[in-house]
């Protein structure tokens, strides 16, 4: 099932008629920052196996 441009802004309309703008900016807000956190985090964790992997082989 496909969403058309009518649809898409139907949507965005009644978002904004039953929550606010204000409401809608602050929760777009809030997982713009969640998603970064998120990104940050795992590349933390990339790093940090990488380093782990690196300490852990052998040396000849």
């Amino acid at each position: 099932m496909k969403l058309g441009t009518t649809e898409i802004i139907l949507i965005i309309v009644l978002a904004l008629v039953l929550f606010g703008g204000k409401h809608l900016a602050g929760l777009g807000g809030a997982l713009g920052k969640s998603i970064k956190d998120f990104k940050t985090a795992v590349k933390d964790d990339e790093a940090k196996g990488e380093k782990e992997n690196v300490q852990d082989e052998p040396k000849a």
